[in-house]
């Protein structure tokens, strides 16, 4: 529901300053605004000043327009009924009715507006109607409701409430006997004052929740400590309305308070030194009594007949005027609210009018009014304004929306100034009135939801008796409001995540409330178990099997009673095959009985799900030979089903006799029949049936290849095969032949053959594989292999002749020359050895020369080439074939001197053209080769040679690689010798670059052969240089002996060089630069 909202107005006007926006939605300007005297109104003004006169004539001129606003007589005659008659409007009820009340529940079952049957409108809209009926949806209530009761249940028995405060801690209620009680929330008193004699209209306390104050319309204001024995009491002898601690009043000194009653007053009451002193912030009298009163911070906003005034007591003047809305309701019959939601906003609900106001700083740019030092400098703005349908007693915020306690005027009560009340007055009461309703309204004006309070008596009581009283935060830390009629006080708390639950199980939602619950977790009170029990049966109470059955596994879990009754719950329903396919199978595993049942019932009712759930279930969890022997009787009478024949096969496999399963599997050409076979080695079962085996396996390659035909047709057409691109012989014959092939040793070949020889072309694929795999296992079919390839598969003929060596020559040839086989033919008559007749078979027959020199070849004969050249000698195509493929075997000169004068050979000049250049490019070839291989051999010649030659250098480093000796055990030279001094033996370097001493390589007892001076002469240059000069005669020499003293000691020659080495001097020679040099090397 929404109401009229600001939104919805023109845009807000500006009165010196500040915003404002008509309640009615109509501009300033509109004359339907203006008063009587055509001057527009305003619903927002700023008022300045401290409230005291002031003498310019500004003041004087909104004084007088202040005047033209004040209520008129009706007003204040009833300011003057209220003050001669301060009772209640209504007599409290007895004790009876009282109990009779309180029965009844709190809150209206769906939760909305509901009302007596006597008071519904008999002019409803039918369409209205039907849709209420149509909506059986239950609406969940915001909150939840409890009857504060205890000693205030007692205390408003002989008593009425008249108005309620609430902090986190206490509750204090005001009577209309004068009694102010102060109670613990759970009802206890805890304290009681009697300061007044009348009812008290208003009560209120300080921020510290330290001072309590009370305003009665017996005139008297009395403030109280909770906690001291400070009490202050005033006697203003007028009626008092509304009163207002100052929120720091325990904490100052100044004690200050604000209050105001019938005589229009509003007194600000301030602590001094001489006693209390008084400002008016409202002169008596000019716009009507003091309706209410409230202060936070430092702004207090009142209310009275003309509107809602804002004071700044910061700034000691007033910020702003919100006026009543014209035509409002009488303002003694509808109460205003103010209540600060925070300490720059108050909400105001006035009748039917909701006002949010918002108290900000001025801006000098978008509120250009000049803003002189007599000013205030903030201003207050009307965020929103929407009237509603009904009229509210109470309003507080509710998270980020409003909470208001709405009353519904009954039928002819007068509203409005403009209606006239029933002359009789007792007829007036005894219209029964509406429940009170909470609300749930937005800022915007939206109303989300609404509860119809059932308070005791409410009937009895108009708008005026009801009050709504917020708490920041309950006794428990949540936050809590309190509802107030004159024999009620009812706790409402908005409604938690138990609450929902709640709810949501006492209007069978169960899923929802498992939902809920699930995600509350188990420490919350909630027997998850219980809930999904019941959700459950209620599915299945009204039919709802499929939801049931899809829920259940989620709900009862491991619960293995609780799935057997539930799968027995459903047999009962006779709707067992919608609970079939969420049957756990483990985890939990029920009974064999049930399982037994249910595949019972399906052998009865539905074979193709008895299959499905045969394959999907254990055989393990039920008595699988009973469900044989079932399955075997049904089958008996229905023998062409094939569903039972799948059964059976997969029942006997899964109860271990496969051999039993195999016949089932080749009568339904089942796929896995070869898995079937391997898996279980089943070659005894299967060596009768090879004929059997291989049809079936034909049957389900067609259906393949047809269905990859098909598909490949859609897709995209199908690419030529390139040729020589063929299956292997296995791959082709399927997997039946591949199997009796490749178990030969379980399933005979004889026996195969036997089977296989009505249908030759599968005896042609079992031998063919078989040949393949092993050409002795059909040794003795080769001559049955040699019909069968020539009739099935010619094209491989050629092939096992050539490879087979297990057939008759006679016979296969006599089969080729009945079916006119050339080719194969002339081989057979080469392996006989007719190679004249085979030969003439080539040339007569076929008339291939390239065959017929291929055939010479292979055969390798003389006499064979000479048949070839005399048979070519007339045919001048066998003669170019012969002069194209002249070669070692044919003599080019040969075959020319014999080809006859006069014989026309075509081709002729190419022929001897390429016969000529074949000549001259093996003539280039043979010379290129002898240039590279002297090329090589002088290369390697040189590499050997250097190889050979090249020096050694050692040092005294160098070890011997047998004894580990220094090979050179030279001392650094002092000066160059004039002579050679070897004063230690020579040293043997092999040609692979390992040194030893000469006597570590001699035979024990065997010296070294004698060395002479000569064999080293040393030479000058002219120039002063110095040469070393081998004689090679006496190195000769002396390594001979070396060898011969040495003996055939191969063990010795590293390098592998049959014994060569270099035979070192340990002398010292000086180069020819002056540099010392170690070693001269010798090369033998």
């Amino acid at each position: 529901m929404s109401y009229s909202a600001a939104e919805s107005a023109p845009p807000p006007s500006i009165t010196n300053g500040i915003t404002t926006t008509p309640a009615n939605g109509r501009p300033r300007d509109d004359p339907a605004a203006a008063e009587p005297d055509g001057k527009p109104r305003s619903a927002v003004e700023s008022d300045s000043g401290s409230g005291e006169e002031e003498d310019s004539e500004e003041e004087g001129s909104d004084e007088e327009d202040e005047e033209e606003r004040e209520v008129g007589e009706e007003g204040e005659d009833s300011g003057d009924e209220e003050e001669q008659s301060p009772q209640p409007a209504d007599p409290p009820p007895g004790p009876a009715l009282a109990a009779a009340g309180a029965a009844a529940p709190l809150v209206s079952g769906d939760g909305g507006r509901t009302e007596d049957s006597e008071d519904e409108s008999e002019g409803e809209d039918e369409d209205e109607d039907e849709e209420e009926e149509d909506d059986d949806e239950p609406f969940e209530p915001p909150f939840k409701y409890e009857r504060v009761t205890g000693d205030v249940a007692t205390s408003l028995i002989k008593d009425t409430a008249s108005c309620l405060v609430a902090t986190s801690e206490f509750m204090a209620l005001g009577t209309h006997a004068g009694f102010l009680h102060v109670f613990s929330h759970d009802g206890q008193r805890s304290k009681v004052f009697r300061p007044h004699t009348a009812t008290i209209y208003d009560i209120s306390l300080d921020a510290a929740s330290e001072f309590i104050a009370s305003a009665s319309v017996d005139g008297q204001v009395f403030i109280s400590s909770l906690t001291t024995p400070e009490r202050y009491a005033f006697d203003f002898r007028r009626p008092m309305r509304a009163i207002a601690l100052d929120p720091l009043f325990g904490r100052r000194s100044t004690r200050a308070f604000v209050c105001g009653g019938m005589a229009g007053r509003l007194v600000l009451h301030e602590k001094g030194w001489l006693g209390h002193k008084e400002v008016e912030l409202q002169p008596e009298g000019r716009e009507g009594p003091m309706w209410a009163v409230r202060w936070r911070g430092n702004f207090i906003a009142w209310a009275n007949d003309a509107g809602v005034r804002i004071y700044d007591t910061s700034a000691a003047m007033r910020l702003a005027f919100i006026e009543r809305t014209p035509g409002a309701p009488r303002a003694d019959l509808f109460k205003a609210t103010l209540f600060w939601q925070d300490d720059n906003t108050l909400l105001i609900s006035w009748a039917d009018i909701i006002r949010i106001v918002h108290i900000r700083p001025r801006r000098p740019y978008s509120d250009p009014v000049p803003t002189p030092s007599s000013h205030p400098t903030l201003i207050a703005e009307i965020k929103s304004t929407f009237q509603t349908d009904c009229m509210i007693s109470s309003i507080a915020p509710f998270t980020s929306d409003l909470l208001v306690l709405a009353w519904i005027a009954p039928d002819g009560l007068a509203a409005s100034a403009d209606q006239a009340p029933p002359a009789d007055r007792d007829a007036q009461r005894r219209r029964a009135a509406n429940r009170p309703e909470l609300r749930i309204i937005s800022r915007e004006g939206e109303e989300s939801a609404d509860d119809a309070l059932s308070l005791t008596d409410y009937h009895l009581y108009g708008c005026n008796d009801y009050a709504l009283v917020p708490s920041a935060e309950g006794t428990q830390g949540d936050p809590f409001f309190l509802v107030m009629s004159p024999r009620d006080v009812v706790r409402v708390r908005p409604r938690d995540e138990v609450d929902h639950v709640n709810w949501l199980l006492e209007n069978e939602r169960y899923e929802e409330a498992l939902r809920a619950a699930e995600q509350l977790g188990p420490d919350r009170g909630f027997d998850l178990n219980d809930i999904g029990r019941r959700y459950l049966e209620w599915l299945v109470g009204r039919g709802n099997y499929e939801k049931a059955a899809s829920t259940a596994p989620s709900i009862l879990g491991q619960n293995v009673k609780a799935w057997e009754d539930f799968v027995f719950l459903y047999a009962q329903e006779r709707q067992l095959q919608i609970i079939i396919p969420f049957i756990p199978t483990h985890e939990p595993q029920l009974g064999r009985l049930v399982y037994g049942m249910v595949l019972a019932h399906l052998l009865r009712s539905d074979r193709e799900a008895l299959l499905r759930t045969i394959r999907e279930w254990p055989s393990d969890i039920y008595d699988i030979s009973v469900v044989i022997v079932a399955v075997q009787g049904e089958l008996e009478r229905s023998p062409s089903s094939t569903v039972l024949m799948d059964c059976l096969a997969d029942l006997y496999v899964a109860n271990r006799q496969p051999g039993k399963a195999l016949p089932y599997y080749l009568r339904l050409r089942r796929a896995g029949v070869f898995d079937l076979i391997k898996n279980h080695s089943l070659w005894t079962d299967v060596q009768d049936q090879a004929r059997q085996l291989v049809e079936f396996d034909e049957s389900m390659s067609k259906k393949d290849e047809d269905k990859d035909a098909a598909a490949s047709e859609q897709e995209s057409p199908a690419l030529p095969l390139l040729s020589g691109e063929e299956k292997p012989s296995r791959e082709r014959h399927g997997a039946a032949i591949n199997l009796l092939v490749d178990h030969t040793h379980s399933i005979q070949i004889n026996r195969v053959v036997s089977q296989l020889e009505l249908e030759p072309r599968y005896l042609y694929m079992y031998l063919d594989a078989l040949f393949q795999k092993d050409p002795h296992l059909a040794s003795d079919y080769g001559d049955m292999q040699v019909e069968l390839y020539a009739e099935f598969d010619y094209p491989r003929l050629m092939d096992f002749l050539r490879a087979s060596q297990f057939y008759s020559l006679e016979k296969a040839y006599q089969e080729c020359k009945e079916r006119d086989l050339v080719p194969e033919m002339v081989f057979l008559l080469g392996r006989m050895g007719s190679n004249k007749q085979a030969l003439s078979l080539i040339i007569e027959r076929l008339g291939d020369v390239q065959r017929a020199i291929e055939f010479a070849k292979e055969q390798n004969d003389d006499d064979l080439w000479e048949d070839l050249l005399k048979y070519s000698e007339t045919r001048p195509l066998f003669i170019r074939g012969l002069l194209e493929n002249v070669g070692a075997e044919i003599d080019p000169i040969r075959l020319i001197r014999r080809i006859k004068d006069g014989l026309e050979i075509p081709g002729l000049k190419e022929a001897l053209i390429k016969i000529l250049q074949d000549f001259n490019l093996q003539i280039s070839l043979l010379e290129g080769c002898r240039s590279i291989l002297y090329s090589d051999v002088k290369a390697l010649s040189n590499e050997l040679h250097r190889g050979q030659t090249r020096g050694f250098l050692g040092t005294p480093a160098t070890k011997c690689t047998l004894t580990s000796l220094p090979v050179f055990p030279m001392t650094a030279p002092t000066a160059v010798p004039t002579a050679p001094s070897v004063s230690h033996p020579p040293a043997l370097v092999f040609l692979s670059g390992q040194a030893v001493r000469a006597t570590a390589v001699l035979p024990p007892g065997v010296d070294l052969p004698p060395s002479s001076t000569s064999t080293y002469a040393f030479e000058r240059s002219r120039a002063g240089a110095g040469a070393i000069a081998a004689d090679v005669g006496s190195k000769i020499s002396w390594t001979a002996l070396m060898r011969a003293r040495m003996g055939d000691r191969r063990e010795w020659d590293w390098g592998g060089s049959g014994g060569a080495s270099v035979a070192v001097d340990a002398g010292l020679a000086r180069s020819g630069k002056s540099q010392w040099r170690e070693g001269l090397v010798w090369i033998s």
